[in-house]
């Protein structure tokens, strides 16, 4: 007599279906001690809702033929989420992070607001998913539904790819060491900004513009290339660099 599924949450509520026969007519269902309310029920099937519980118990069913043996039904606490491993990402979705906590074994969905994906299960304080796209940029709430329940409490923020409009000044020598204003838009989470390939050291003003130092350089026009979380943007041939004079 299988039974389906045979977890749910400590608080009730699951949705069960035991299958048999001479099930017809059935008068109760106990889980442990307690009495599961029937919601349909047929010859060869009981369907009830969980009571709540803790642990495992036996199922048994009750009909005007007697009480069946019991099956096991295991009970699972609400999952706890502690941490992801990034907390930002593209719009377009499709980066891996990581979940760590409690009770995480069971689950089956992870929703980044009202768009989910299915999780891989590493143990039971470890899960990773991909990330599915966002709708719009910004933050959303992140949940783990598990057997035992669905748990909140985190957030992850869509970040839309980068703009850059200006390099102000847009030359200096190639002994690098300029001081340039590069301006754009979702600026804010920038990871590097590249003069002709090379890192720059660079600081965030604001979300629409970046201080930046040229590196050295060779003579001649550069990209200057802006990454962020949410992806990269490049101002081709955005900074010139000029040789010195020689006599």
């Amino acid at each position: 007599m299988p039974i389906s599924p045979n977890q749910g949450s400590t608080g009730g509520g699951t949705v069960v279906t035991i299958t048999g026969v001479n099930l017809g007519g059935a008068t109760a269902v106990k889980f442990g001690t307690k009495s599961a309310t029937i919601t349909a029920n047929t010859p060869t099937s009981v369907t009830v809702t969980s009571p709540s519980g803790s642990g495992t118990v036996g199922v048994t069913v009750t009909t005007p033929g007697g009480t069946s043996n019991p099956l096991s039904f295991f009970y699972v606490g609400a999952p706890f989420k502690s941490a992801l491993s990034d907390s930002s990402g593209t719009l377009a979705g499709g980066n891996t992070v990581t979940i760590t906590g409690t009770g995480l074994s069971t689950a089956t969905s992870v929703a980044f607001g009202a768009n989910t994906a299915t999780p891989t299960v590493t143990s039971d304080s470890l899960i990773s998913v991909i990330v599915p796209a966002g709708t719009a940029a910004g933050s959303v709430g992140v949940s783990v539904t598990t057997a035992g329940g669905t748990n909140n409490g985190l957030s992850y923020t869509y970040v839309d790819v980068p703009t850059v409009a200006t390099v102000v000044p847009d030359e200096g020598p190639t002994s690098g060491g300029t001081a340039v204003t590069v301006t754009g838009t979702s600026l804010t989470t920038t990871q590097s900004v590249t003069v002709g390939g090379t890192l720059a050291p660079f600081s965030v003003i604001d979300d629409t513009s970046l201080s930046v130092v040229t590196p050295p350089g060779t003579a001649g026009a550069a990209d200057v290339v802006v990454t962020t979380t949410g992806g990269s943007a490049t101002a081709t041939g955005g900074f010139t660099y000029v040789a010195g004079p020689g006599i």
